[in-house]
């Protein structure tokens, strides 16, 4: 694999457009947007600046909102800048369609909508509490290419195969977030789990997951999506063959008894 690769900060790694929207300068930006990140792309397309505030305004102003961050100052680097680092990654950016496993209060999920509007974002979370604030989220940023699945992501049948990526941001082991993930991926189709420092035993144990499911390592990419953050890692996983029928496991199995061990 080498070096990891090191990007400084998210706003270096991608420039946001939407179809038919005339981009907006620095300069010229919300006042909101403007307070909340200040590390602003310089080419940013308004609804989607609007939007990326809105998902801030709902995080904070939500008192069910489930995250232990939700200043929206903060929340713009912890949440936004950590999810959108990822789009550095060109499978990412060029994908139809993506999940987002454990969506919680919708990271990396929903900023990846924003950021990607002409692809179908599902947000599968198994918390009838979380998925209802999902459902606010998402309605408060007139987010029209999300939808939220209210399952477990061993149970989410109707989306067997049917995913270009899947996204995991702070799931699980790995082992158990590549056997969530592999049922769900197409051959051909690319799993990113976003992860702290790394872990020589964790790394060994998902090479040998990935044998089971059919998921390949193929990097794994040192990130500081904001100035202060640390040990920050996106692993990234290419699915080479079809997952073997007896995955997913029954729901709660994978925790149990991970595989690679």
């Amino acid at each position: 694999m080498g070096s990891p690769s090191h990007c400084p900060l998210a706003w270096g790694c991608f420039t946001v457009k939407h179809s038919g929207e005339e981009p907006v300068s620095k300069g010229t930006v919300p006042d909101p947007w403007e307070l909340y990140l200040p590390e602003l792309p310089t080419v940013v397309a308004p609804r989607q600046a609007e939007q990326l505030v809105a998902l801030l305004q709902v995080l904070e102003a939500d008192e069910h909102a489930p995250s232990a961050v939700r200043d929206a100052e903060r929340a713009a680097e912890v949440h936004l800048a950590d999810s959108l680092i990822a789009l550095g990654i060109g499978a990412l950016r060029g994908a139809d369609r993506i999940a987002d496993l454990g969506s919680g209060a919708g990271f990396p999920g929903l900023a990846l909508a924003v950021a990607l509007p002409d692809a179908e974002v599902r947000l599968v979370e198994s918390q009838k509490r979380k998925c209802e604030y999902l459902q606010r989220a998402c309605g408060q940023a007139a987010l029209e290419n999300v939808s939220v699945v209210c399952a477990r992501a061993e149970e989410w049948r109707e989306g067997m195969e049917e995913n270009d990526v899947v996204v995991a941001r702070a799931l699980a082991a790995q082992p158990v977030v590549m056997e969530y993930a592999a049922p769900l991926l197409r051959v051909g189709g690319t799993l990113i789990d976003w992860r702290g420092g790394r872990d020589e035993q964790e790394e060994r144990e998902a090479r040998c997951a990935g044998e089971e499911l059919g998921l390949r390592l193929v990097d794994i990419r040192y990130v500081e999506p904001y100035r202060g953050s640390r040990d920050r890692h996106l692993h990234v996983f290419e699915k080479l063959a079809r997952t073997p029928p007896r995955f997913p496991r029954r729901a709660g199995i994978a925790r149990k008894r991970p595989l690679g061990r």
